[in-house]
């Protein structure tokens, strides 16, 4: 099942350029976890040092029973969890209960929504529109935020993200769609304040 099984052997046998193929390997995707989760570089930074630290430090303790990448995964967001409840404090426009209460008994989005997809692709909003997208998922409840960046950035399956977090696949589905509604609820937000006010200049 695992991926990595010559890495992994290298970590076990302490080889000496084991870490730096731990960091050429899993660096970038660490990086961008931690940074999700956190919503500082500099946080995240901290968080892949000390994640890293403890995979070559307990590489003893995987058994191999899911993926190595999962165990990794699930070391680094245990740390960046760790780091924010260090320190918290969030702005919100929107908030996450807001999106919550406007779902049906099926976890559905009863408010009509607004086809804003044609303007998202205009140049100009392109880099406002980055900034809106991130500060909506730093506005993310770190269980919800955690779930869509693995998904929608890294790329893992339910299944995986579920092995990452700890939770089963239909909650691992649960965090994804409502973290995913509450993106569109504030990008589409934006786009209805944003355009009317450029078209009126």
């Amino acid at each position: 099942m695992d991926r990595d099984p010559q890495l992994v052997e290298a970590l076990r046998l302490r080889q000496p350029t084991a870490a730096e193929r731990l960091v050429a390997t899993y660096g970038d995707r660490a990086y961008r976890l931690a940074t999700g989760i956190t919503g500082h570089a500099q946080d995240a930074e901290e968080v892949v040092q000390d994640a890293f630290w403890t995979v070559v430090q307990k590489i003893d303790t995987f058994r191999g029973d899911s993926a190595f990448g999962s165990w990794l995964y699930r070391i680094v967001a245990n740390a960046a969890y760790q780091k924010l409840r260090v320190q918290r404090a969030r702005r919100r426009d929107l908030s996450f209960d807001e999106v919550e209460m406007s779902l049906d008994e099926r976890g559905q989005d009863d408010e009509p929504r607004a086809d804003w997809a044609a303007r998202a692709d205009d140049p100009a909003l392109q880099a406002e529109l980055r900034m809106v997208l991130t500060a909506a998922i730093d506005d993310l409840p770190v269980d919800y935020r955690t779930a869509v960046i693995l998904r929608d950035v890294e790329g893992l399956s339910n299944l995986e993200i579920g092995e990452v977090l700890g939770i089963g696949v239909p909650n691992v589905k649960s965090r994804v769609h409502r973290a995913r509604l509450f993106l569109r609820k504030r990008l589409g937000q934006y786009l209805a304040e944003r355009v009317p006010a450029a078209c009126g200049t």
